[in-house]
């Protein structure tokens, strides 16, 4: 079930994506007078393709803003089970299961930090969830507590984007 729906979802995006480059559909409206898009996604997800498919999905909403003048201002704030997918070092069975899934999530960490979003990585999780802080993957960095990061983001101006 979960494979079918990852299927249709890229898919959609796809389509999608080949849509609005050939259409006037646009975000003139809610970016009217907007110079700067400050962001902030969390990503809590217990799913590796999950993770790569919104991590896909946020390049491509850098990408938008850009086409569309608007300079993007990113932040990623990783917690929870998610954080056992940003390691350079994954557990075998997870390895084994996902490995295809963690070398996207890997590419796209990498594609994003050259476009110079900012990751941070739960301390909390890291420790709950058994990932050795120095097997994050290059190009995050690890803060002590992902729920006071995404305060301290908000009440800096960024707004959330919420990813379900």
């Amino acid at each position: 079930m979960k494979r079918i729906f990852i299927r249709l979802a890229t898919l959609m995006l796809l389509a999608f994506s080949g849509f609005a480059l050939s259409s006037p559909i646009n975000d003139s409206h809610a970016l009217r007078g907007v110079k700067q898009g400050k962001g902030v996604f969390l990503i809590d997800f217990a799913d590796p393709k999950k993770t790569a498919f919104y991590l896909d999905i946020i390049k491509g909403t850098h990408a938008g803003m850009l086409r569309q003048g608007v300079k993007p201002d990113f932040v990623i704030v990783y917690i929870g089970p998610t954080v056992r997918f940003l390691t350079t070092a994954p557990d075998g069975e997870l390895e084994l299961e996902h490995g295809d899934s963690l070398k996207a999530i890997a590419s796209h960490v990498k594609a994003l930090n050259d476009l110079g979003v900012r990751h941070e990585v739960c301390a909390v999780a890291t420790r709950v969830f058994n990932v050795d802080n120095a097997t994050i993957l290059p190009g995050m960095q690890l803060v002590g507590d992902g729920f006071i990061s995404l305060v301290g983001w908000q009440t800096q101006g960024y707004k959330l984007v919420p990813l379900f």
